[in-house]
């Protein structure tokens, strides 16, 4: 290979060459907490798992020194404490939709899994539950 076939690019320290794919994982978060339709299920807490992989870019390393410059997956266990603690939801649907509307409110955030589980409800099982994955639109309306 001769010398003269090698060009040199200088590479601008202000843009970024690579887009980070980044996941949150929080499995099994397990509350006590009141939810349900039914009258029995508004008078008990019941335990009640959550599990989550939250889908964010960024286009920047993580900062070592900057909570910031990451998705904190102890923020995403404290929104989804405060959240079932401030009001009682009849159906999981609610409750997912509320922690997805919270979590979105992080423009990084793209995609989120959430699995809601309920432990106590069926003698016959040993959870049920939903599953409700949400991803962010890049569609203009």
């Amino acid at each position: 290979m001769k010398k003269g076939n090698l060009k040199v690019v200088k590479i601008d320290n202000n843009r970024s060459l690579f887009n980070y794919e980044k996941k949150i994982l929080i499995k099994d978060l397990i509350l006590n907490l009141k939810l349900g339709y039914y009258d029995f299920e508004k008078e008990k807490v019941q335990k009640v798992k959550f599990s989550l992989e939250i889908d964010y870019e960024d286009k920047k390393p993580t900062n070592d020194k900057d909570i910031k410059s990451i998705v904190n997956y102890g923020t995403v266990v404290k929104l989804i404490t405060k959240l079932v603690k401030k009001k009682h939801y009849n159906f999981l649907e609610t409750l997912a939709e509320a922690v997805f509307n919270e979590l979105f409110k992080d423009k990084r955030i793209g995609k989120i899994m959430l699995k809601i589980e309920k432990l106590e409800i069926l003698k016959e099982c040993s959870s049920v539950g939903i599953q409700i994955t949400k991803k962010r639109s890049h569609e203009k309306f």
